[in-house]
Formats: structure tokens, sequence, C-alpha cells
């Protein structure tokens, strides 16, 4: 092996390389109607499941429908926000 990174056949040069190791993070939110509802920061990904175990499945099914193999980004960081009311 020479070192260099190929993917579906492609070599990548170095600044593919870097950008493959980026992450890509959605802000999950609990949906009014229930479920989860989850968005891409910087993206315009957008998916919902009725549990959190699907939305995972959900999240990584919408980013590979989004991104070329060689803009892929290795990981998907879930970041969940809650909105909680309390009375006074």
């Amino acid at each position: 092996m020479n070192g260099t990174v190929k993917v579906k056949g492609k070599e990548l040069n170095p600044a593919q390389e870097r950008d493959m190791e980026k992450e890509i993070i959605f802000l999950v939110e609990e949906a009014p109607e229930g479920g989860y509802t989850a968005r891409a920061l910087g993206h315009n990904i957008c998916t919902e499941a009725d549990s959190f175990a699907k939305l995972k499945k959900m999240v990584q099914d919408a980013t590979h429908c989004h991104f070329e193999a060689e803009e892929m980004p290795r990981l998907i960081r879930l970041h969940m926000v809650k909105d909680e009311v309390i009375a006074v």
C-alpha cells in the first residue's frame, strides 16, 4: 500500500481526506406529537422517527442520501435538546 485513501475506486487528495474526518451534528428534539425530530446544523437535512433507536437509523440514512461518498462525514453527533416547563 502506498498510503493513499480510495473511496469507490477514486483516490482522494489531502483536502478530501480531511473533509472525510469531519463530523456532522444533528439537533435532536422531542416532537410535541410524540417521537423525535433531528435537524443537521449547517446542512439541509431533517428527519423524524417514533423512537430514539429508529431516529438514529433515519439520521444515518439521511446523511448517506445527502452526501457523496467523498464528502461523507466520518462521525454523526446527536445533540439532544429537551425543554422542560416548571410551574412556579
